[in-house]
């Protein structure tokens, strides 16, 4: 636990986003991105920052790894791919449910204790198949089902009570609201309900960027360490096959990095460095080379990032744009070369 003083909540106000890329039409700015983005350098101070990285916003799954030590400090005895499962937002991939059963069957439990939220596959291939094949929406295929599992064991190896632990008052819930507001170094704002069914807890960008680069510079053998080191490794098991966020990891030697939506993105390199995003409309097509500007503009070397400029914007087919983050962010020389 870290001993310093827990700052005030963030406040929770209309947030002052800036923009941070731009929708480029043969050199033309078509449209404009709006966020907010926070790189800390070693030392935990803000390098740079665009936007509002101080107000209240919903963290989404990218607050996962935080969860995932919280519950690991209570008594979670997984390490490997089924603690990177118990932080991820999966693609409902065969190795996804497995593991997820596996969990289960390692608690006494089954499936119907799941309190997540039915749903398809979040991969759509894997969506396409699982739909064709006349199945149902299901809590396991629901894409924090292996988070769910995890909290189901960990109520259960507590003696607490198994029905309600996505209630806001359970034991379970509120140590994980203790290690939110521990690793962000400052109190939650408000507490909503994410999609799967799971508490929200709200936090500023901040925050979020303090509390996954304390979660990589954990010592050997700590909570922090055991879910940094899973989600490394098993960086598919985190999310899936063909997920940005695991090929990121995967070009990127030693980085943690977690995604949400609602265009959400957090990533902390073994030394402490992070970058938090916030793209104030969602977008997926912002959030990727709006993440890989700020790695570069975090001392990663932009060659590790060229996969992940933008996508190209196309016209007939045929690129004639891409989004590119503003040249506030972008490092120089720009990961991408669209004019």
């Amino acid at each position: 636990m870290y001993s310093s003083p827990l700052a005030d909540p963030p406040l929770v106000r209309e947030p002052v986003h800036a923009p941070v890329a731009h929708l480029i039409r043969d050199g033309l700015i078509e449209g404009i991105h709006h966020g907010s983005v926070v790189v800390l350098d070693t030392d935990g101070q803000v390098q740079l920052q665009l936007g509002d990285i101080e107000a209240a916003f919903y963290p989404r799954s990218a607050i996962k790894p935080v969860q995932a030590v919280a519950m690991v400090r209570a008594g979670l005895p997984l390490d490997g791919e089924l603690l990177s499962l118990a932080a991820a937002s999966h693609s409902g991939e065969e190795r996804h449910l497995a593991g997820t059963r596996r969990i289960l069957e390692l608690a006494g439990l089954t499936e119907d204790d799941l309190r997540n939220v039915p749903d398809l596959p979040f991969d759509p291939v894997v969506r396409d198949t699982w739909v064709r094949g006349g199945r149902p929406p299901s809590r396991l295929a629901q894409n924090c089902s292996g988070k769910h599992a995890a909290m189901l064991y960990v109520s259960k190896l507590n003696g607490w009570s198994l029905d309600d632990y996505l209630d806001p008052a359970h034991p379970l819930q509120q140590a994980i609201a203790e290690i939110v507001e521990d690793l962000t170094g400052q109190r939650i704002a408000r507490v909503s309900v994410d999609g799967c069914g799971a508490p929200l807890f709200s936090i500023s960008l901040h925050g979020l960027a303090r509390a996954v680069s304390r979660v990589v510079t954990g010592a050997p053998g700590t909570p922090e360490a055991r879910v940094a080191d899973a989600m490394r490794e098993y960086a598919e098991m985190a999310s899936g096959s063909g997920r940005d966020v695991a090929a990121l990891m995967r070009a990127v030697p030693g980085l943690l990095a977690k995604d949400g939506f609602e265009g959400v993105e957090v990533a902390a390199l073994p030394d402490g460095r992070a970058v938090a995003v916030k793209i104030a409309d969602g977008a997926n097509r912002a959030r990727i080379p709006v993440a890989a500007a700020a790695l570069a503009r975090a001392g990663v070397s932009p060659s590790l990032l060229t996969e992940f400029a933008g996508e190209a914007l196309l016209g007939g087919g045929e690129p004639v744009g891409c989004v590119r983050p503003v040249r506030a962010l972008d490092p120089v020389p720009p990961l991408s070369a669209c004019a």
